[in-house]
């Protein structure tokens, strides 16, 4: 019997209930903070009118969480298909790599749309730039702060657990200016009567930077994690333990 084997499992198990537990509570305080503004956005999406689901913040919150559930199912198929390609294996990273790629997109498109949502003025007003840094960041106010922090959060946070190219610091800010650039660019070009600013992108690729700190320990290093491929099994190797 392998001793160090099932002294391991419990501390590894905890320490999963204790991260599904805090994820919980994240959720259940946001659903809480944002309670009013989705029971607001919640009738009008029951009746059919997607433009105040898709058209403004608090409706596109609420599809955000409406869509999670769908999200967490694709996630789950994806690990089935990983672990099966990889012929079996515990599992955990063909998960890790699913949910990096759920994550990814889930957490930056709503983003992406309300940022490219057009303004009242949109075709109409010629596009706005500031190239000044720091002029336009006193004027944000901690909300607008805080939500240009999250932009591209989820992919500097699961793009280096899913690509091991972008496992460093400078790459993840790297992704983060040049994605935060032609977000800007497009509001720009598209006139979608918004102001292309550059602390806009110096705040996003923070986002990005903070995020993927806090993923670094879980960041794909190889080319090819473990469970991308089988593990060779030799027949003739048979150990019985006691």
């Amino acid at each position: 019997m392998n001793h160090d084997a099932s002294l391991a499992a419990p501390p590894r198990r905890t320490r999963r209930i204790v991260l599904l537990g805090l994820a919980v509570l994240g959720v259940g305080g946001g659903l809480f903070v944002l309670r009013r503004p989705l029971m607001m956005s919640a009738p009008a999406c029951m009746a059919g009118q997607w433009d105040h689901c898709l058209g403004t913040f608090n409706g596109v919150v609420l599809m955000t969480l409406v869509t999670l559930p769908p999200a967490v199912l694709v996630a789950g198929a994806l690990a089935w298909a990983y672990r099966r390609r990889a012929g079996g294996g515990t599992g955990a990273g063909a998960w890790r790599r699913a949910l990096a790629e759920v994550g990814m997109v889930h957490g930056t498109v709503p983003f992406l749309w309300l940022i490219l949502m057009p303004g009242e003025g949109a075709g109409v007003v010629p596009g706005r730039v500031s190239l000044v840094p720091l002029r336009d960041l006193v004027t944000m106010g901690s909300l607008g702060i805080v939500g240009n922090l999250l932009v591209f959060a989820s992919l500097g946070f699961f793009g280096p657990i899913r690509f091991a190219a972008l496992a460093s610091v400078p790459r993840i800010l790297a992704l983060g200016v040049g994605c935060s650039v032609l977000v800007e660019t497009a509001q720009y070009v598209l006139r979608l009567d918004r102001v292309s600013s550059v602390d806009d992108v110096l705040v996003n690729a923070t986002g990005a930077v903070l995020a993927g700190l806090a993923s670094r320990r879980w960041w794909r290093t190889t080319a090819q994690a473990p469970s991308d491929r089988p593990v060779p099994v030799d027949p003739r190797r048979r150990i019985c333990r006691r």
